[in-house]
């Protein structure tokens, strides 16, 4: 597949480019369900789908289905009990064969559970509040929204688009192998992947993103020679789990560091005993003052924006453990699959070229690339070894996964009329 360069797509476009009528109809019709949008919104926020929370998962899930399949797709639940979570919802127009085949990604699930006491939509003015309220339900309404458009301006029809929902975005279940599967697979089917979680901005400006880091967790673990305080640094006692966890910690930070690449230390704890829990997300730790501390643990997360980048840190990392202080009996670091990265290819860049043709054929500024540091990692990463993709199609956002997490609601029709007029054109190219 090639794709133009921006330059040549925007020479290719009268400077004074008009939107054809079919796109001014999908405009139009955005600005016209509003209200019908913001409805199915609040009902989203309204109804807990907390990645642990199945059954929440499936009534959101089921609020999707009654949207999506009147537009004449068809839908299909994964129910993924296996992996604890809920599972996937998966929907499939058919159009014309031969021309592209679009994937649109998203979730159902938020990272509030049905303990948290930040449960209900609430609006004022131009912004919205709720669990989800941009992710990623703001996502999902906008993407509907979007669909709903090119149905009512005819270019629907011959579209082929696949549209995936995972069920556990925010807290995916085990294995992953089994949670991701059909995510991969539809990738390995798809021509372009559109990803509708939210829009970045810099200095009130909308931003593109054609890249997302990996994120991939780490446990470190120390064993050492317990003794009498008295005793530490010399020969016969060494220098305890402690002080070998602070020597491993440090040389990651001195030694590990390059650009794009991040290693958080989010977990530590020391003593004569130290261990993690079930989860490994809370520590116990007893000692003594005058005792030489014989274990220590601690937990962290790696975000890189390649595979080989990735490799290269943990290489680096275990290198590191390797050495020893002495006293020590046992060091060991173990990595834990997460996200794969999403590089900034050359696909990917020429997505959002595209979307840029779109943008100022709306009079909308031309959206630069989002440095990849100041987002998260996301579903898309899966598929981003088969596909290119695009990121941040829903809707602009502050305070997400916080009890302050609200959504503009303006920036809803600006990205749904962005993402149906781009999914229109796309959709009539030829594979």
């Amino acid at each position: 597949m090639r794709w133009l360069g921006l330059a040549a797509l925007l020479a290719a476009v009268p400077a004074a480019a008009q939107l054809s009528s079919s796109e001014q109809r999908m405009k139009t019709t955005v600005d016209a369900e509003q209200g019908r949008t913001l409805g199915l919104l609040e009902r989203m926020v309204n109804q807990n789908s907390g990645s642990q929370n199945p059954a929440g998962v499936e009534k959101v899930a089921a609020m999707v289905r009654a949207e999506l399949e009147p537009l004449g797709f068809r839908v299909r639940w994964i129910p993924l009990p296996q992996t604890g979570r809920a599972g996937h919802l998966t929907a499939t127009h058919s159009g014309k064969r031969g021309t592209k085949r679009l994937l649109l990604i998203g979730h159902l699930d938020t990272v509030f559970e049905p303990d948290s006491p930040f449960q209900r939509w609430v609006r004022e003015g131009d912004k919205g509040f709720g669990p989800g309220a941009s992710d990623n339900k703001g996502g999902v309404a906008v993407m509907i929204a979007s669909l709903r458009a090119m149905h009512a301006a005819g270019t629907l029809k011959p579209a082929n688009v696949t549209v995936f929902l995972t069920g556990d975005e925010e807290d995916p279940g085990s294995p992953q192998r089994v949670a991701r599967a059909d995510l991969i697979a539809a990738g390995k089917e798809a021509d372009a992947a559109l990803d509708f979680e939210g829009l970045a901005q810099e200095g009130g400006r909308d931003m593109g993103s054609v890249a997302r880091r990996s994120v991939n967790d780490w446990t470190l673990t120390i064993r050492a020679r317990g003794a009498h305080s008295s005793g530490v640094f010399s020969a016969g006692s060494g220098f305890g789990a402690n002080y070998e966890l602070a020597r491993i910690i440090d040389a990651f930070r001195r030694e590990v560091a390059e650009p794009s690449l991040t290693f958080n230390v989010g977990l530590i704890a020391g003593g004569t005993k130290a261990q993690l829990d079930a989860g490994g997300i809370r520590a116990e730790a007893t000692g003594k003052t005058n005792i030489i501390a014989a274990d220590a643990v601690a937990r962290g997360d790696l975000r890189a924006l390649s595979q080989e980048q990735i490799d290269r840190a943990k290489a680096k990392m275990k290198a590191i453990v390797a050495q020893s202080l002495g006293g020590v009996t046992e060091a060991r670091i173990e990595f834990e699959d997460g996200y794969p990265p999403m590089a900034p290819s050359a696909g990917n860049r020429a997505l959002l070229d595209r979307l840029n043709v779109v943008n100022r054929d709306l009079g909308l500024s031309l959206m630069a690339p989002l440095d990849p540091l100041k987002r998260g990692a996301g579903d898309i990463s899966f598929v981003a070894a088969d596909v290119d993709g695009l990121v941040g199609l829903g809707p602009s956002s502050t305070g997400d996964h916080t009890p302050a997490e609200r959504v503009d609601i303006p920036s809803m029709w600006r990205q749904a009329t962005r993402a149906a007029i781009l999914m229109s054109r796309l959709s009539r190219e030829r594979r």
